[in-house]
C-alpha cells in the first residue's frame, strides 16, 4: 500500500460510514411510517364506530313527523286559547262598570 491509496481508502472508510448510517436513517424511518400507518389504521376503525354509533341515534322520520304535530297541534290550541282571552285593559273596563 503506497502513501497515494491512502486518501482513496479514507474516502472509501468514510463513504461506507455514511452509507451504513443512511441506511440506519432510512430504515427508522420506514419503521416510523409502519407505525404511523398502523396508528392510522386503528383510528380510522374507532372513528367509524363512532359514526355508526351516532347515526344510530338520529331522529328517525315518522317519529320526528309524530313530534311535529303534535307540537304544532299544541301551538293551534294556545292560539285558540290566546284569540277568546280579552285584554287586561277591556276586562278591567268592563269589571269597573260592573262594580259602580
Amino acid at each position: 500500500m503506497t502513501d497515494a491509496d491512502m486518501p482513496q481508502m479514507v474516502f472509501n472508510g468514510l463513504f461506507i460510514l455514511v452509507g451504513v448510517f443512511g441506511g440506519y436513517y432510512l430504515n427508522s424511518v420506514k419503521d416510523a411510517i409502519k407505525n404511523l400507518q398502523t396508528t392510522d389504521q386503528m383510528l380510522i376503525t374507532k372513528l367509524q364506530a363512532i359514526e355508526v354509533l351516532v347515526a344510530g341515534t338520529y331522529v328517525k322520520r315518522d317519529e320526528f313527523d309524530t313530534m311535529t304535530r303534535a307540537l304544532f297541534a299544541k301551538l293551534d290550541s294556545i292560539d285558540a286559547k290566546i284569540d277568546t282571552k280579552s285584554d287586561r285593559a277591556m276586562c278591567m273596563a268592563v269589571h269597573s262598570r260592573e262594580h259602580q
